[in-house]
């Protein structure tokens, strides 16, 4: 079938569903599974318009927008796929250029503070769990059963046990945590932080702390690993490095530099591990890693300020959020060609991938 006749057989099928900007469909017009389309769904967090946009990747057309709550940041899909957790802060928002004198005179409501549910199929809110102080970004266990949160005002991270929607542990971890990315053994779960410059390791079927590890770079962002867990790759912003760790070790070992004007923000690894994507914010580029050598391979320019990053599921295509750009830009993951450029909505902060459940 052309790819026309596809796009607008997909049109037709999703006729009435949210379009950027729109409000929340009522529930007797919400979308039904039978509406999903085949393959897998894009989901895009917009930290000012405060929702979640919905992207067909078979088409890379916007298919949904949902409303989720205040700030909403970090993205996960449940590994059975039905369901979309998103992180909401009711903190407001503090660039780091900002004195945290003047931060602290902004209006803050933690009653806004947690972990937005939303239901695939219906492509609604259904609940919020909790969390801590500013949660930003966080990991959902292999089995789907728990969160791990860091909160970015409380320097900690929470455990949340998603069917009974509580908290059931709070762990001190390093200053201003932010990336949350659990080992490929399931076993523990990394945070980083920001103003401590480390990784803080907690043990998932514990919840006790495991140790820290110095990356040797300023402002850790997020964390990648290698799927035999061997290394862990670490974006330092203010440093325009990625750290490679020994996981054996838990010993930084050398830093990888990237290029000009770069500030590392997101990573995602290929699944065969044989290539890693950075988002490099104000560099307004995506680099690739070659784990083999631990070198920058090429780069490819996406956006403004490219943050949140996600790869489809068999590594061929490739999703950056470009927050001021409020858009997302498409990459061919194998040939670094750029796409599509897709409007989404204000902000577009992460980015998640799951399958379309029927």
């Amino acid at each position: 079938m052309p790819i026309e006749t596809r796009a607008l057989l997909a049109a037709v099928l999703l006729l009435g569903a949210c379009a950027p900007g729109d409000k929340p469909a009522p529930a007797d017009q919400a979308a039904t599974a039978a509406d999903a389309p085949a393959g897998e769904l894009v989901y895009v967090t917009n930290e000012d318009s405060r929702d979640l946009t919905v992207i067909d990747a078979t088409t890379d057309s916007v298919i949904a927008t949902i409303f989720v709550g205040t700030r909403p940041r970090g993205v996960k899909v449940s590994p059975d796929g039905r369901t979309v957790y998103v992180a909401l802060s009711g903190s407001p928002k503090c660039p780091p250029t900002m004195p945290n004198e003047e931060c602290e005179k902004l209006k803050s409501d933690p009653s806004l503070d947690g972990v937005a549910v939303v239901d695939v199929a219906t492509r609604k809110t259904i609940k919020t769990l909790p969390a801590g102080l500013d949660p930003e970004t966080f990991d959902v266990s292999a089995d789907g059963a728990r969160l791990f949160v860091s909160n970015e005002d409380a320097d900690s991270a929470t455990i949340v046990d998603i069917p009974s929607g509580k908290a059931i542990a709070n762990v001190k971890v390093g200053r201003e945590p932010e990336g949350v990315t659990l080992a490929p053994d399931g076993k523990s779960v990394w945070v980083t932080g920001e103003t401590d410059h480390d990784i803080t390791g907690i043990d998932v079927a514990t919840g006790t702390l495991i140790g820290s590890i110095d990356v040797v770079g300023k402002r850790p962002r997020s964390i990648g690993f290698l799927p035999d867990g061997s290394r862990a790759y670490v974006t330092n912003e203010v440093s325009s490095t990625v750290a490679v760790v020994d996981m054996v070790t838990r010993k930084t070992t050398h830093q990888i530099t990237m290029p000009p004007d770069s500030r590392p923000m997101g990573i995602v690894v290929t699944p065969d591990g044989k290539r890693i994507y950075v988002s490099n914010g104000r560099g307004k580029t995506v680099s690739v890693i070659d784990p083999a050598t631990d070198s920058v391979i090429a780069s490819v320019e996406v956006g403004t300020r490219p943050w949140g990053i996600a790869l489809t599921a068999d590594g061929r295509k490739l999703y950056t959020a470009n927050g001021p750009g409020n858009t997302v830009t498409v990459v061919d993951a194998l040939t670094l060609t750029v796409l599509k450029t897709i409007p989404v909505g204000s902000v577009p902060w992460g980015v998640a991938i799951g399958p379309a459940i029927r």
